[in-house]
């Protein structure tokens, strides 16, 4: 059970930091205003994202995607849910890795409810190549991901021992 509040402590540590600073920028920026942190590198900058991970679906139009993308975060929550009854008996770094993944998920989908978008202000980039700008939620997801994968490749390999 502690595990279980431990991943909720993280998964609400994500959402309350994604959300303060979407706040902080809405405040500070106007829309598609950049502002530039690290010459050539990396910019701040106030745009709404309408996709999903790298603007994926940005220029499909209709209600059905506000209500896909809403579909998606609310069964990518519940699928969490499942996967820590699983997984996180196993090893902290599950536990972590998960509230990670839950918090991002969690944290766009109340910008998607709120706005009918997704706050991004992260662009990094290299002469004229942008990576698509994210936010902290997304990053949230990213390294969420990238843990629990780890963690399953590490289980895989004891397991062959």
């Amino acid at each position: 059970m502690r595990r279980f509040y431990f991943m909720f402590s993280i998964l609400w540590g994500v959402v309350a930091l994604d959300q303060a600073t979407k706040w902080w920028v809405m405040a500070s920026f106007d829309l598609y205003e950049v502002r530039q942190v690290i010459p050539d590198l990396f910019n701040l900058v106030y745009v709404h994202n309408s996709g999903a991970a790298f603007s994926l679906l940005a220029s499909a139009e209709g209600v059905w995607k506000e209500w896909f993308f809403i579909g998606v975060a609310v069964a990518a929550l519940a699928f969490i849910l499942l996967l820590f009854k699983q997984f996180c008996v196993r090893h902290i770094l599950y536990t972590v890795a998960l509230g990670l993944i839950g918090g991002g998920a969690l944290g766009n989908l109340i910008d998607r409810l709120r706005f009918g978008s997704v706050v991004d202000f992260l662009d990094f980039y290299v002469a004229d190549y942008h990576w698509p700008a994210f936010n902290v939620a997304d990053s949230a997801i990213c390294v969420g991901v990238g843990l629990f994968l780890l963690q399953n490749l590490r289980d895989g390999n004891e397991e062959k021992q």
